[in-house]
Protein backbone atom coordinates (compact mmCIF):
# COMPACT_ATOMS: atom_id res chain seq x y z
CA UNK A 1 0.00 0.00 0.00
CA UNK A 2 1.46 3.37 -0.94
CA UNK A 3 1.99 6.22 1.52
CA UNK A 4 -0.77 8.41 0.04
CA UNK A 5 -3.37 5.66 0.48
CA UNK A 6 -2.20 5.01 4.05
CA UNK A 7 -2.38 8.73 4.91
CA UNK A 8 -5.90 8.93 3.46
CA UNK A 9 -7.01 5.97 5.59
CA UNK A 10 -5.50 7.48 8.74
CA UNK A 11 -7.29 10.79 8.12
CA UNK A 12 -10.60 9.05 7.39
CA UNK A 13 -10.34 7.08 10.64
CA UNK A 14 -9.54 10.23 12.62
CA UNK A 15 -12.49 12.23 11.32
CA UNK A 16 -15.07 9.43 11.27
CA UNK A 17 -17.85 10.11 13.73
CA UNK A 18 -17.11 13.84 13.92
CA UNK A 19 -15.45 15.42 16.88
CA UNK A 20 -14.27 18.66 18.37
CA UNK A 21 -11.36 20.33 16.60
CA UNK A 22 -9.23 22.76 18.60
CA UNK A 23 -6.69 24.96 16.84
CA UNK A 24 -4.33 26.88 19.07
CA UNK A 25 -1.60 29.38 18.26
CA UNK A 26 1.15 30.27 20.67
CA UNK A 27 4.00 32.71 20.59
CA UNK A 28 6.80 32.33 23.08
CA UNK A 29 8.27 35.30 24.89
CA UNK A 30 11.62 36.60 23.71
CA UNK A 31 14.31 34.00 24.39
CA UNK A 32 11.87 31.28 25.54
CA UNK A 33 11.04 29.48 22.26
CA UNK A 34 13.51 26.62 22.70
CA UNK A 35 12.34 25.99 26.27
CA UNK A 36 8.70 25.96 25.11
CA UNK A 37 9.62 23.48 22.35
CA UNK A 38 11.33 21.25 24.90
CA UNK A 39 8.25 21.26 27.15
CA UNK A 40 6.01 20.46 24.19
CA UNK A 41 8.23 17.54 23.11
CA UNK A 42 7.78 16.05 26.60
CA UNK A 43 4.03 16.72 26.59
CA UNK A 44 3.11 15.53 23.09
CA UNK A 45 3.35 11.73 23.52
CA UNK A 46 1.15 11.87 26.62
CA UNK A 47 -1.46 14.03 24.88
CA UNK A 48 -1.49 11.78 21.82
CA UNK A 49 -2.14 8.71 23.96
CA UNK A 50 -5.23 10.06 25.73
CA UNK A 51 -8.26 7.84 25.06
CA UNK A 52 -10.44 10.70 23.72
CA UNK A 53 -7.80 12.09 21.36
CA UNK A 54 -8.25 11.24 17.69
CA UNK A 55 -5.39 13.40 16.40
CA UNK A 56 -2.95 15.71 18.17
CA UNK A 57 -0.28 17.61 16.24
CA UNK A 58 2.03 20.41 17.31
CA UNK A 59 4.16 22.30 14.82
CA UNK A 60 6.70 25.08 15.01
CA UNK A 61 6.86 27.88 12.45
CA UNK A 62 9.83 27.73 10.13
CA UNK A 63 10.05 31.50 9.61
CA UNK A 64 9.49 32.45 13.26
CA UNK A 65 10.46 29.59 15.62
CA UNK A 66 8.77 31.38 18.53
CA UNK A 67 5.38 30.50 16.99
CA UNK A 68 3.65 27.16 17.59
CA UNK A 69 0.48 25.75 16.04
CA UNK A 70 -1.63 23.04 17.65
CA UNK A 71 -4.14 20.93 15.71
CA UNK A 72 -6.12 18.82 18.15
CA UNK A 73 -9.05 16.56 17.32
CA UNK A 74 -11.02 15.18 20.26
CA UNK A 75 -13.82 12.62 20.26
CA UNK A 76 -16.12 15.15 21.93
CA UNK A 77 -16.31 18.01 24.44
CA UNK A 78 -15.90 15.58 27.36
CA UNK A 79 -12.61 14.32 25.89
CA UNK A 80 -11.38 17.90 25.55
CA UNK A 81 -12.29 18.59 29.18
CA UNK A 82 -10.51 15.40 30.28
CA UNK A 83 -7.45 16.59 28.34
CA UNK A 84 -7.43 19.92 30.17
CA UNK A 85 -7.94 18.15 33.51
CA UNK A 86 -5.09 15.68 32.94
CA UNK A 87 -2.01 15.78 35.14
CA UNK A 88 0.31 16.14 32.14
CA UNK A 89 -1.66 19.16 30.84
CA UNK A 90 -1.61 20.82 34.25
CA UNK A 91 2.11 20.15 34.69
CA UNK A 92 3.53 20.79 31.21
CA UNK A 93 1.11 23.30 29.72
CA UNK A 94 -0.50 25.26 32.56
CA UNK A 95 2.45 25.00 34.93
CA UNK A 96 5.49 25.25 32.65
CA UNK A 97 4.69 26.50 29.14
CA UNK A 98 1.96 29.12 29.60
CA UNK A 99 4.11 31.39 31.81
CA UNK A 100 6.67 31.50 28.96
CA UNK A 101 4.18 32.75 26.35
CA UNK A 102 3.63 36.22 24.96
CA UNK A 103 0.42 35.13 23.19
CA UNK A 104 -1.98 32.19 23.39
CA UNK A 105 -5.10 31.88 21.23
CA UNK A 106 -7.46 28.92 20.91
CA UNK A 107 -10.51 28.33 18.70
CA UNK A 108 -12.90 25.38 18.71
CA UNK A 109 -14.54 23.97 15.59
CA UNK A 110 -17.13 21.26 14.90
CA UNK A 111 -16.20 18.91 12.04
CA UNK A 112 -18.47 19.09 9.01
Amino acid sequence: MNQQVMNHQIINEAISGGGLLVVAQWEAREGQADRVAEILRDFLPEAQSEPGVKLFLISRATENPAQFLFYELFRDEAAFKAHQDSAHFKTHIAGQAVPLLARRERTQYALM
